[in-house]
């Protein structure tokens, strides 16, 4: 929950903080030039830490690392308020993302094996519908404290370090890690505890990294490199606006895109659990597609921001329902939080091409004399949703299996 809230600070912060940080006179596609370049470097350090501390949850623990993972995002985002110029900012940006990469492939694991099999599923998909409530409180403290500034909105990032302070010693690790860990301490089991190496030497767990990175990196797209755009959609339809009203529009719309995103989550725990995850993904990735093109093409005035902003977070998001529900059951064990990890994760070191790619494109038509050349560009965008369509075809059906093991 934290960790999205730390993003959607970034979100409705970055803008406000391109502009007081370039040069005055900057035009506004270079500001989304240079906005896109901070946002993909975020998410290769949200790679880079999935990776690291995912294979950290293996070998160290999951409560442990989850632990650590909070700490550093938490005091990078508050370094990210003292920034002097974009190189700086998008620099703590990327450390920030190295924390909260690390937190999803651990919390995950953690809850996957604690739970009862009958009640994984749904006690996943509320975990990643939590994430939802995190844009919510991070969209309500934006109507508060970014009139007060963006540095102060990056201020407040800081406060979830409290919660390691308070829950750090009453976190357990899960029985089913500690006995596989003790085995190895042991001698008693050769296998190494998260080696990226057997994630790729054996076939099954091989086949399984690459339909879940496929899937992350079409998702995460489609989110980061267009619908968590929807601020600057907003600024855009509504530029004849004074500038506190359409600052407002832009609050509210972020608030009701967290609000879908949280009814898409959810929805994709109850669709998942009667016709299966195949089916569900499927549906996910067709009705984000549909809805993101719709947005961009039809949002021109404030009655649009009402519904067509939330219908894009209910779509956009119900893929993500599926991550934490089905990157845990593609793996064993001593291998869970690294695999989630590497496909949650490192996928988004290709995802991040995304918001670079939507900065490129907007100049790329802007040049070409498109009339919107920021709408075009998440139009033509939003096709990245049909890779993890087809990827969904070759993927294994876990509904109703155990989690696995060698």
């Amino acid at each position: 929950m934290f960790d999205t809230m730390d993003q959607r600070i970034f979100v409705l912060a970055r803008g406000p903080a391109m502009h007081s940080l370039l040069p005055v006179g900057t035009a506004a596609a270079e500001v989304t030039h240079y906005s896109g370049i901070a946002t993909a470097i975020f998410m290769v350090g949200w790679a880079a830490g999935g990776l690291f501390f995912g294979i950290l949850g293996d070998r160290w623990g999951r409560a442990k690392t989850m632990m650590l993972t909070i700490l550093f995002y938490s005091c990078f985002t508050g370094l990210s308020a003292l920034s002097t110029s974009w190189v700086d900012f998008t620099f703590y940006r990327f450390l920030t993302g190295l924390g909260v990469g690390g937190e999803f492939a651990a919390g995950v694991t953690l809850v996957a094996e604690v739970m009862p099999e009958r009640a994984r599923a749904h006690a996943l998909g509320g975990l990643q519908a939590l994430s939802a409530i995190g844009n919510v409180i991070g969209s309500a403290i934006s109507f508060v404290v970014l009139p007060l500034g963006w540095r102060w909105m990056f201020t407040v990032g800081v406060v979830p370090a409290l919660l390691v302070v308070l829950v750090f010693r009453k976190m357990k690790e899960p029985e089913a890690w500690q006995r596989i860990k003790d085995s190895v301490t042991a001698g008693g089991d050769k296998k190494q505890l998260g080696s990226l190496k057997d994630l790729w030497s054996h076939p099954r767990w091989r086949k399984n990294t690459i339909i879940g990175l496929l899937l992350a990196i079409s998702g995460v797209i489609g989110l980061w490199g267009i619908g968590f755009w929807s601020p600057e959609l907003i600024r855009e339809a509504l530029k004849d606006l004074p500038l506190e009203r359409r600052n407002w529009y832009v609050s509210l719309g972020t608030l009701l895109q967290d609000c879908g995103a949280f009814l898409g989550i959810y929805t994709f725990t109850v669709v998942t659990a009667k016709v299966g995850r195949k089916p569900a993904f499927i549906i996910s990735l067709l009705l984000g597609m549909a809805a993101t093109i719709m947005t961009f093409a039809l949002l021109h005035k404030p009655s649009d921001v009402l519904w067509m902003i939330p219908l894009m977070g209910f779509c956009t998001l119900l893929v993500f329902g599926g991550y934490s529900i089905y990157f845990p059951e593609l793996y064993p064990t001593r291998l869970r939080s690294s695999g989630v990890g590497f496909c949650y994760n490192v996928g988004r070191i290709i995802a991040a091409l995304g918001p670079f790619t939507l900065g490129e494109l907007t100049v790329l038509f802007r040049d070409a004399h498109f009339a919107t050349p920021f709408r075009a560009a998440a139009i033509a965008l939003s096709s990245v949703y049909l890779i993890g369509a087809v990827a969904v075809l070759f993927a294994p059906e876990t509904k109703d299996r155990p989690l696995p093991e060698e």
